[in-house]
């Protein structure tokens, strides 16, 4: 308590926290832009739950991204080797599967704000299990298609849009930290998984192991979510960050206190917000697409390879540090220099040839991986708050879509235009530093 007397103290929300504040000062009052009580304890000396719903995500991350994200390279060599599909069909396929994604978000956003999150990630994730393990059956291209579709659509219902709604529920002052933490499972999946399933793939065939791998991708999400995610810490009489619930008056004034949905998507700062990560995140994915080809060419296999380890490493890395340096450091400000890195890493990679210097640019580059893929969420959650937070940000990452799903094949028709990556990667570094002027201009318009 921040007074000395208890009736001297009113609770005041501020985005969701619940604390207390003077009404008149006091001689060794607490800063007020953190909570009084300590996230890393709850009432009592015990660990807050929050924590463990951010290992629960990071569980659920890991196996989405791993069976999904960066299981969608494998699938189309798979597809291409086994079924022979031309490259091109797989290719166009596997962008189906980001719109799809981005559509299930939406959809997702929509009813996580109106049911339990738990359903919604478990159902949506059972159902990319079963396609998963049929992909064995495909034969056509009407299947592959439909595939995609509907493993895009269940991914896009069970991943980012329902989870980091639930963990921007958990956490207010230590926001961040959380979304960096949980968001490790994104970069293990890649390093842990990929490449078991890459194993698995070559010995048994695709048939062989897609049974294997639908199992996996519900074993993996279903069980944790049910028996250890929680949708908000209300339900458990918490607050945000482990505070203990005032009460319902304190409950019903944090509500108000977040924006609607409705005024959210009016504002200048949700476009601003949604631009930039259309631009970030579009360069991003097309650069990853492409990175291995483009060493591959300018180094050797060995390189190439070493340098696919050395991103998943790096943004790792990046991942961590990220959680800490945001504990400094608004989100605004980290958010610009992601992207100001990011352009410096894409730049040197458009005109670097050297293997040295060639992994020195994937590091750069991977040291925003992750954590600019976070920002998007963190951003829209610490200006809006929590009410319509699932449907505000499924909204901008529709937006976003358009780069994700666009970005690959523009950079590939880039390529084959001006044959070279050079061109190509300067164009989005380029379009990672608009994203940049959009953010820093719009940004604090709020």
């Amino acid at each position: 308590m921040c007074c000395t007397s208890a009736n001297r103290c009113r609770p005041v929300d501020d985005r969701n926290s619940y604390r207390a504040t003077c009404k008149e000062p006091v001689a060794k009052a607490r800063p007020p832009h953190r909570p009084v009580a300590s996230s890393r304890l709850a009432a009592g000396g015990e660990i807050f739950y929050g924590w463990y719903v951010v290992a629960a995500i990071a569980l659920i991350t890991t196996t989405l991204s791993g069976l999904g994200f960066y299981n969608l390279s494998i699938l189309l060599a798979a597809f291409v080797a086994e079924r022979g599909f031309p490259v091109a069909l797989a290719s166009s396929a596997t962008a189906t599967f980001f719109v799809a994604s981005g559509i299930g978000g939406a959809i997702s956003g929509r009813l996580v704000d109106r049911l339990d999150a738990r359903l919604v990630i478990a159902v949506n994730a059972s159902i990319g299990a079963i396609a998963l393990a049929a992909v064995g059956l495909l034969r056509e291209p009407w299947q592959l298609f439909l595939f995609h579709v509907v493993f895009g659509f269940a991914h896009g219902s069970s991943g980012l849009v329902p989870v980091t709604t639930v963990l921007a529920r958990w956490f207010d002052a230590r926001r961040a930290l959380a979304f960096s933490l949980a968001s490790l499972g994104m970069s293990f999946g890649g390093i842990v998984i990929a490449p078991l399933v890459a194993f698995g793939i070559e010995q048994l065939g695709l048939a062989g192991a897609a049974p294997f791998m639908g199992a996996a991708l519900f074993l993996g999400i279903v069980p944790v979510t049910v028996l250890i995610l929680r949708p908000s810490p209300q339900a458990m009489g918490l607050a945000p960050d482990g505070v203990p619930l005032a009460g319902h008056a304190g409950r019903t004034s944090a509500l108000r206190s977040s924006t609607a949905f409705a005024a959210a998507i009016r504002t200048p700062y949700f476009y601003a917000v949604s631009l930039a990560y259309l631009c970030l995140l579009g360069a991003q994915v097309g650069a990853i697409a492409h990175l291995y080809r483009l060493i591959n060419g300018r180094a050797g296999l060995e390189t190439a390879a070493l340098a696919l380890a050395t991103l998943a490493a790096a943004s790792t890395v990046g991942r961590l540090l990220g959680g800490l340096i945001t504990l400094r450091v608004t989100v605004t400000r980290f958010a610009l220099l992601l992207m100001g890195v990011q352009a410096l890493g894409l730049g040197l990679l458009a005109v670097t040839f050297e293997p040295l210097l060639l992994l020195a640019s994937v590091v750069l580059f991977g040291l925003t991986i992750g954590n600019s893929l976070m920002m998007h969420p963190l951003l829209l959650a610490e200006a809006f708050g929590t009410r319509d937070y699932g449907r505000i940000y499924s909204t901008s990452q529709l937006v976003t879509i358009i780069g994700v799903a666009g970005c690959p094949a523009a950079i590939g028709l880039l390529y084959e235009t001006s044959g070279g990556y050079a061109a190509p990667f300067l164009v989005a570094a380029a379009l990672t530093m608009l994203g940049f002027a959009v953010l820093a201009l719009f940004g604090a318009r709020r």
